[in-house]
Parts: structure tokens; sequence; C-alpha cells
């Protein structure tokens, strides 16, 4: 099964919720083309936030290829790429308000950069930091490594809000491949029976590293899941940012007055490696990526802002240097902190650590003394 998205499945219609027949009304939701051009109705949003989204979308790719470079270097972390999926983390965190939650896993950096996490403090998850590093006013805990996780997070989070009689909601992100993991699917089910305020998102980029989304379910969506765990579930273009935004935005609405969770799956398309430890050469079919391209999240838009006289070449050329500006600056900051003492992971896993954790980092401490006076020379 192709992740190409086909024209005439691609719905025109005002996303809706509404279910006919116990089937989703619409399928695919896209507004724009990947030539730019409008074919949905548009969210209300003025110039300078449409511009402020394409600001957003370039500073991610130039994050993104930043820290690539900077870990061929050996002066980074590895990192996870997100070249491709731009608009989807666009459209997904800009309709968060301040004091809504985002829990999101490690591909989303600028989902967390919208929720106003700095530049440092992902740099410094990615490098290995063990400091806390996320203001913990934002409402969105650090992005989580370990695969599907973070839905159990956020439904807990969710409860937690419901049961205070707040009006805030909660925005969980997963790729394709973490959705057969068991946490995923009892996260759906508990937000489900209990209506949690919980937007699940799926970014569906079609790999989980190696392995194609076929193998992952015989759904023909991964949205056709939500009907089992009695929550809607909706389809988007994850590379129309004005799609996902819609649709999310909808979502959110949902969640806030009350109506429960919903499943969005957003589909776009992994432009690079799965982390920078992987070579998708050896598994990813050329002419995938090269049909990919052509409907590229940033190139979409940019045509869109330039057709309607909200971006000029001008000020594009502007926005990239700002924005490539801005990364170096935050490059420079980071390679001014000492790395941190290996020693002081043991004190970032629990609250009051455990004797036998104790015993593992003074055993670390010791060996790393003997190691220094190994390396002095005065050792024997």
């Amino acid at each position: 099964m192709s992740l190409l998205i086909p024209e005439e499945v691609v719905s025109k219609k005002d996303i809706s919720f509404k279910v006919v027949d116990d089937k989703p009304a619409d399928r695919i939701h896209r507004i724009l083309t990947p030539e730019g051009e409008v074919i949905g109705t548009l969210p209300k949003l003025s110039p300078a936030q449409l511009v402020g989204f394409y600001r957003w979308m370039i500073l991610g790719r130039f994050f993104s290829d930043q820290m690539i470079a900077l870990q061929r270097q050996g002066r980074m972390g590895t990192f996870a790429p997100l070249q491709g999926q731009e608009a989807t983390a666009v459209g997904l965190a800009a309709p968060l308000k301040p004091e809504d939650w985002l829990v999101a896993s490690y591909r989303e950096n600028i989902s967390h950069l919208i929720k106003g996490v700095p530049l440092l403090a992902l740099m410094k998850q990615w490098g290995g930091h063990f400091a806390d590093n996320y203001p913990p006013e934002l409402n969105a805990p650090p992005f989580q490594i370990v695969l599907g996780t973070q839905t159990l997070h956020a439904v807990g989070i969710a409860q937690a809000i419901k049961y205070n009689n707040q009006s805030h909601v909660v925005v969980t992100t997963i790729g394709d491949g973490a959705t057969s993991e068991g946490d995923f699917n009892e996260a759906l089910n508990f937000a489900g029976v209990f209506k949690a305020p919980v937007i699940f998102v799926v970014s569906n980029n079609g790999w989980a590293i190696s392995t194609p989304r076929r193998k992952q379910t015989a759904a023909e969506y991964i949205a056709d899941r939500g009907a089992g765990f009695g929550m809607p579930g909706c389809v988007v273009d994850g590379n129309d940012v004005l799609a996902v935004y819609q649709v999310v935005s909808e979502a959110i609405d949902r969640a806030r007055a009350g109506d429960g969770p919903t499943l969005i799956e957003a589909i776009t398309y992994r432009m690079g490696a799965h982390t920078t430890a992987d070579d998708p050469t050896k598994y990813r079919p050329q002419t995938d990526l090269e049909e990919w391209t052509k409907c590229g999240p940033i190139t979409r838009f940019r045509k869109y802002l330039i057709n309607h006289d909200m971006l000029t070449e001008a000020k594009d050329k502007t926005l990239h240097e700002e924005v490539e500006a801005e990364i170096l600056s935050a490059v420079k900051e980071y390679e001014a902190i000492s790395p941190p003492a290996p020693y002081q992971q043991f004190n970032q896993v629990y609250a009051e650590t455990p004797s036998q954790l104790q015993r593992q980092q003074t055993d670390l401490i010791q060996d790393l003394n003997l190691e220094a006076v190994s390396r002095n020379g005065s050792y024997a």
C-alpha cells in the first residue's frame, strides 16, 4: 500500500467529525495542493500568523540540518532528523494555549519550540545533559525516547485536568511504528472510557526505522482504530500545515467542551534517516523519496504565501538569515557549556534515590577517579 495520496481520495470539504454509517464522513483532509493552490476552507488566521507558521517550519528544517552536522562532527549526540515533517509539527502545536499541555515524542522539536521550550534546552537534551532544562510552567515535559510511553503520560495529565474541572487539553504525538506498542492502545482505551481531554496525533511518516507502515497494521488507516476505542478518527494530509492546524483545532475544541479524545493520523514522510545512526538507502526506494519531495511541506506553503502576496523573495531571504543566526547563536551557547559528569545521571531517575542506585553511583565515582589517576600517570 503506497502512502502517496491520490487526488481522487482527497476531500475538498470542511473537516467534520460526524459519523455516517459508523465510518468517518471524510478521509484525507487537505486545504492546499502540492502546488500551493487552495482547495478547502482556510482557517481564520492573519497574514502575520501564516508567515509565522512558515518561519517555524524553516527554523525546524535548519535546526535539524545543523544538529545532523554537529553529530557528524562529534559535537552532538544521536539525533532524529525531522525533514519533511515540519507541517505536522507546526500544525499540531500552533492551536495550543499556554495552559494546554504538549506531551511529545522525539521528532516534534518544532512543536516544543512553539510551546516555548528554548533551543538550548533541546540541544542539551540531545547532547546528554541530565539537568532539568525545560521550564515547568510551559506544560511541555522533555520529549520521550521510549516508544509509546508518552501517550500514557498524556492521558494521566488529561485525567488530572478533568478531575480538577479545568478547561485545559493535552496533545500527544506518536509515530506510526510506535502505535504497535501496547502503551498506545492502553492509552486510547483509558482515554475513550473516561473521555479524557486528550488529542492523539499519529505522525505517519511511512517508516518505523526500516519497517514500512504496511507491516504495522492491516487497517486501511491508523485513524480507523479510534472507533474501536469510542473516539472519532480523522486522517489529514500531514504535509499541509493549514489542514493539520484545522483538524487539531477542531479536536481541541471537542476536548475542551468535554466531548473527549480524538485520534488524528497525519500522513507525511520522513525525508531523512530515522536517526543519525540509520542509513535509509539500505531499505527505502529512492523513487518514493523523489515523489514525496514534490509535495514537501515547506515548498508547498511557500508557494501559497507568495501567490497570495504574504511573502516576497526578499522577505523569504531575510527570514532564512534570521533563522540561521538564531540557530548558530544557540549552538555557540550550547558548546560553551561544560559536559555533565556521568554520575549525575543517577540524580534524575527518582525523587529519592534508592540505596542500590546510590551504591552504583558511588562505584562509578570511584571508577572515574581511578581512571583520572591512571591518565595522569601516577596510578600503578
